[in-house]
């Protein structure tokens, strides 16, 4: 395949259906995409039944473009990850990977328009934290669930409201974010720095305002995030966890016990506010984003320093924290469940606790008149308890 064959496979891709979000490039698979959260067939002509291994390499190479660092990561760890533009079509995160003694591809599409907090319907803390002058932000969820576009809504707040520098640190740059109030650098891993941690160090001698870190993948990451916050800067980030209280627990955990009790106080006085959220399948087709918020306050901060306990857990605190824009995913969805965006099977399934959850859908229920229960003609049993008498002879 040359390059010219694969622009034309991958522009075919994109316009086989609407809302494409990946492209997947296996082994012993037809050509695939991703549309609203479910893999389809892409019909090409001529057909491809199944990828050859051949033809899989062929195409992972031409995305590489002989570059010497991707391919000796490649042949070291696996794995890959680089950007790739389709002129006139769209821009890609791609990852090439090995499997099976087979290498397979799939390409993220990146929005060419950044979103605002408004069109993403984003809850109102979002632009709270765009109002933010130092501390941490972190955004956190599973791969794909939007962190990167929640993210970049923040920065276009930023950038339209206040004069400041903004580095960010990507890998791949997904948003070009034009200069408005704001002026941007933003670099990208590989072509202008080699690691998070050393990009980071880097950017606290570039005098920024505003840094964002793709993501903390490790210690030392952490480490330099936490003093650029503790130093006046607003650092925002992304985590893979599922809540605030294992992103906590998360972040505590890259440290040794002994550096414990120190992380926790650092932990404690810079963390400005935790967002987890999930990708909902949505009534009538697509996707909507469910949130968990967690800002700080003085029973968040006394979590964080002295470890959850009964009555004292993030979950608790986020429930009770309802009026300063804090909200769980159980809420939250029930929510989305009132306003009749997602079923009642979503909600359960995406529930952090069925219970209560549960709990929420059968007020909403009531509050129409709609049954909460399919159990029908229950009677009183008038006689329950009572003791019979023995017939006589």
């Amino acid at each position: 395949m040359r390059r010219q064959e694969i622009d034309y496979i991958m522009a075919r891709m994109l316009d086989a259906y609407d809302n494409v979000s990946d492209l997947n490039i296996t082994v012993g698979k037809p050509f695939q995409v991703e549309t609203s959260g479910v893999l389809a067939e892409v019909e090409m002509e001529p057909s491809f039944d199944e990828i050859t291994p051949f033809q899989a390499e062929i195409f992972a190479l031409n995305l590489i473009n002989r570059n010497r660092r991707l391919t000796e990561t490649l042949m070291l760890e696996g794995s890959c990850d680089t950007s790739y533009e389709l002129p006139g079509k769209a821009r890609f995160r791609v990852n090439v990977f090995s499997q099976r003694g087979n290498y397979s591809v799939v390409l993220r599409k990146l929005a060419t328009k950044i979103p605002t907090c408004n069109e993403l319907g984003l809850p109102e803390a979002f632009q709270k934290m765009a109002e933010e002058k130092n501390g941490f932000i972190l955004v956190t969820g599973a791969t794909g669930s939007g962190k990167s576009t929640s993210l970049a809504a923040v920065l276009n707040e930023i950038n339209d409201a206040q004069s400041v520098h903004v580095v960010t640190l990507e890998d791949p740059v997904e948003y070009d974010h034009p200069h408005k109030q704001s002026t941007f650098n933003q670099r990208e891993m590989g072509n202008d720095f080699d690691t998070f941690a050393s990009g980071l160090r880097a950017a606290l001698r570039q005098a920024p305002k505003v840094i964002l870190v793709g993501e903390m993948r490790d210690r030392e990451t952490v480490e330099i995030g936490l003093s650029a916050a503790e130093t006046g800067h607003l650092v925002l980030s992304t985590l893979h966890t599922m809540d605030a209280g294992q992103t906590i627990n998360r972040i505590l955990g890259m440290f040794s016990t002994e550096e414990e009790n120190q992380i926790r106080i650092r932990l404690a006085d810079t963390i400005r506010w935790v967002v987890c959220q999930r990708l909902l399948p949505k009534v009538g087709g697509g996707r909507i984003a469910a949130f968990e918020i967690m800002g700080t306050n003085l029973r968040v901060q006394d979590s964080i320093l002295h470890g959850e306990s009964e009555g004292k857990t993030f979950y608790e605190i986020i429930q009770e924290g309802k009026a300063f824009g804090m909200t769980t995913f159980d809420d939250y969805i029930v929510g989305l469940f009132e306003k009749d965006l997602i079923t009642q099977q979503t909600a359960y399934a995406y529930a952090s606790r069925k219970g209560i959850v549960g709990r929420g859908i059968d007020a909403v229920k009531a509050a129409r008149g709609e049954a909460t229960t399919d159990i029908e003609d229950l009677q009183v049993d008038m006689d329950y308890g009572k003791t019979k008498e023995r017939p006589s002879f």
